[in-house]
């Protein structure tokens, strides 16, 4: 992938954030890009040291990331030796929530059950980990209080508004993710010409030089199952005065099909947990 620049993220201490939405949209009814169905989970049934006699789900792993270099091989390969809750090589493969349970050499959703078994769509068993970067600026009203924005992307694979993050690499920091994924989905860096590339540099070091951590954990993602689960870091970087951001020239790219700004409102619907995380940020603005 094009890496434009990276740069140490000098983190602040984050706001405590311990009312995410978890495990909801993680237990509807059809897995994303498949005709599986869930097996049904009831609020009450969700944690794996309630009882569950019934529980019989069916197992899937997409056809999509067989042979994928940055996906796992199948459980019970010899040569496949993960290293649980460690660091694998340049694979993390410790979980932000704490360790998870090795259930007949299965990782466990550390949350609790989905409705389904295997890795679907996602690459690694246990954890798959992600950046998401949360772009903000005032939007100034006449006579009336500003509203705060942030920069969001249409999703190629699901149609939804989104933060523009995405997979971390093996070796890379999360931090670098977080900067690299904004420049592919939400300015287009893959196209961008090396001159391009440059006035980029120039303009925004000092902006991505100062990301605040704002959440660090589980996701609440409709890819997840009872085996493979997504956990992310969320940074917010934001231009108070709202110069910075006005020479950014947005333009859609990689899994993105559109991007535009978007005001944090209680309306708003977003894909996976990405609504909590914003609603994080609003909170540090406004709370002050």
């Amino acid at each position: 992938m094009t890496i434009l620049y990276l740069y140490y993220i000098p983190l602040m201490i984050r706001p405590a954030f311990s009312t995410m939405s978890i495990h909801f949209k993680c237990r509807s009814r059809l897995y994303p890009r498949s005709n599986v169905e869930r097996f049904p989970v009831p609020d009450e049934k969700v944690p794996w040291f309630v009882e569950y006699k019934d529980y019989k789900p069916s197992t899937y792993n997409s056809p999509s990331i067989e042979g994928k270099p940055w996906a796992d091989n199948e459980i019970g390969n010899p040569a496949f030796k993960p290293k649980w809750n460690d660091v694998d090589g340049n694979v993390n493969r410790k979980s932000y929530v704490g360790l998870y349970e090795i259930k007949d050499g299965y990782p466990l959703n550390p949350v609790g059950r989905t409705g389904i078994v295997g890795r679907g769509v996602l690459g690694r068993w246990g954890p798959n980990h992600a950046a998401d970067p949360v772009v903000t600026r005032w939007k100034q009203l006449n006579n009336k209080e500003p509203v705060l924005q942030f920069i969001a992307i249409k999703r190629r694979d699901t149609g939804e508004w989104a933060l523009p993050g995405g997979m971390v690499d093996p070796g890379e920091k999360v931090a670098a993710t977080a900067i690299r994924e904004f420049q592919e989905e939400a300015m287009n860096s893959i196209e961008a010409t090396e001159d391009e590339k440059a006035e980029w540099k120039a303009k925004f070091h000092r902006f991505f030089s100062a990301g605040v951590e704002i959440y660090s954990g589980y996701v609440d993602d409709p890819r997840n199952t009872d085996n493979a689960w997504m956990e992310t870091v969320a940074y917010n970087f934001h231009d108070e005065s709202g110069t910075i951001v006005a020479a950014l020239e947005l333009k859609a790219g990689d899994d993105a099909v559109g991007v535009r700004w978007v005001d944090i409102t209680n309306d708003l619907n977003l894909y996976a947990s990405h609504k909590d995380i914003v609603s994080a940020v609003l909170k540090r603005h406004t709370d002050k």
